[in-house]
């Protein structure tokens, strides 16, 4: 993806003033890395990109609006970017300028049509679209070039062409639109007939994102769309979806892209690794300081590191009054790892990751029960990779539909947390993890993304953990690792290693592209 520009001399591409962020080197990222655990409490504010989500939601409303629209704090990855060069593709203009504040997140101006796609193909020669592996991608703009006069053939990477697309291919149809495939998937041919007022009904039981393709294109198609499959109301995804189209500029402006959560949730991830290493010793009030950060830090103990493993204990209770627990408490606060601009829309349902990272210290370590359904999105994978260093064992329940995302992520996730040593009980949608000793271990990341950034950040506690593929993570967050590794405060100050050669890599090697 080249991401011209036309309102500039300076490519999206191009480094952009963010400190350790504006250097990018050429040489892909090693094949396999290793992390190696934090030898001390950081301080640290990380900024992270824009929802991948949101973005690829705003794309296709700011194509469907009547004039220029701007979206500002924008992903800029490899999904975002399959979906921008697929609209220049159908003939709409789009320019790409850099973000001041964030490399991974652009401007992005997108000049609507009010509904009408400029280009298309015939039935003997239809109009190539190319989506990857972005599940977003594939499905919004099937229907989005439904509202086209003329055929399209989607396809993508060979695992897009595994995820399923009956249920949106049968709505559709029920619309009155034609599509050629086999398979009830991708690769397809769509012939879009421009809008038709028709009804259809949609389930929701494989993927939400088949409404939201839908919904996105229901009033520029003149649709009427009923959701199945599962209680609408309860789909956070959806109501992203609806929030979006109440909210977005239908005829042009601005509209900003707040950070995205299951992104920034991997740091919360960190910082809660971080308070469990500091919680995990609490000395006399009278014991000897220690230096820590450049400061004197009284009795406060650094992450263990046993030899043969980590295991899980629970956080100790402490009556608040004692005052080793307060000088404990005090270290804890001013040596945070924080996510900027956390959102606060609840339009993600990755919000509330924050909220569940209470339940891993004091009297809350106790065990629990979380849904992929009911209570987080995509950050469930991160709480379950910090399962293993809970007190109490974990349950993981409603899982199926992590098994057609971008991997089957529940066999995917049991077997590598197994590598490790964590014991990992499977039934049916379900992932109980109870607390285990864990150890170093070469991971697959199976080219999916969140498993290559939920086992890095367990690398930042247990020594010895490699990772496979690591460049998959260009997929949502391509600078993931720079921010890993960058000094603080804008990066952890991580020391990450080609594994294979032991050399240490530097910040610019890291960079996913």
């Amino acid at each position: 993806m080249d991401g011209r520009s036309t309102r500039g001399r300076r490519r999206p591409n191009d480094p952009v003033d963010r400190g350790h962020f504006n250097q990018i080197s050429h040489v892909p990222i090693p094949e396999l890395i290793e992390i190696v655990p934090l030898e001390k409490p950081v301080s640290a504010e990380i900024t992270v990109p824009g929802s991948k989500s949101i973005t690829n939601r705003a794309l296709i409303l700011a194509a469907l609006a009547e004039g220029q629209t701007t979206l500002q704090g924008a992903l800029w990855s490899e999904d975002t970017q399959v979906m921008v060069e697929s609209l220049r593709k159908l003939g709409f203009t789009l320019e790409v300028e850099p973000d001041p504040d964030e490399f991974c997140n652009r401007a992005i101006i997108v000049t609507g049509l009010g509904g009408r796609l400029p280009n298309a193909g015939t039935s003997e020669q239809p109009l190539q679209i190319f989506v990857g592996n972005a599940g977003t991608a594939a499905r919004f703009l099937a229907a989005l070039v439904c509202l086209g006069q003329g055929a399209y053939r989607l396809h993508g990477a060979p695992r897009m062409h595994e995820r399923p697309q009956a249920a949106l291919f049968r709505a559709l149809l029920e619309l009155g639109y034609k599509i050629d495939s086999p398979n009830d998937r991708l690769p397809a041919v769509i012939h879009g007939a421009g809008p038709r007022a028709a009804q259809c009904r949609v389930s929701i039981e494989k993927s939400s994102q088949f409404a939201s393709a839908l919904l996105l294109c229901a009033k520029a198609g003149q649709w009427h769309v009923i959701v199945s499959g599962e209680d609408p109301e309860e789909s956070s995804y959806i109501g992203m979806t609806t929030s979006l189209l109440r909210a977005f500029p239908g005829n042009g402006g601005t509209f900003a892209i707040e950070a995205d959560a299951s992104s920034g949730s991997y740091f919360v991830a960190a910082a809660q690794i971080q308070r469990l290493a500091l919680y995990s010793e609490v000395v006399p009030a009278n014991a000897p300081a220690r230096h820590e950060v450049g400061r004197a830090v009284p009795g406060a103990p650094g992450p263990a590191r046993p030899a043969s493993g980590v295991k899980a204990k629970p956080a100790p209770e402490i009556p608040p009054g004692e005052k080793g627990h307060r000088q404990v408490s005090a270290d804890v606060d001013s040596l945070a790892i924080r996510v900027a601009h956390w959102p606060s829309s609840k339009w993600q349902v990755d919000e509330r990751f924050m909220d569940w990272m209470s339940h891993f210290t004091g009297e809350k370590a106790a065990a629990r029960t979380v849904s992929r359904h009911l209570d987080l999105g995509d950050s469930i994978m991160t709480l379950m990779v910090l399962a293993p260093l809970a007190g109490e064992p974990w349950k993981f329940s409603d899982l199926g539909r992590l098994r057609v995302q971008e991997s089957e992520r529940v066999a995917a996730f049991r077997q590598e947390l197994t590598r490790c040593g964590a014991r990992v009980e499977e039934e049916g949608d379900t992932l109980t993890v109870f607390p285990s000793e864990l150890h170093g271990a070469e991971i697959e990341t199976y080219n999916d993304h969140r498993m290559a950034m939920c086992f890095a950040i367990l690398g930042l506690k247990v020594p010895g953990i490699k990772l496979k593929n690591p460049a998959c993570v260009k997929k949502t967050f391509p600078n993931f690792f720079q921010k890993l590794a960058a000094k603080p405060p804008h990066g952890l100050g991580a020391l990450i290693l080609d594994a294979r050669t032991r050399h240490s890599l530097r910040v610019e090697e890291l960079f996913a592209d």
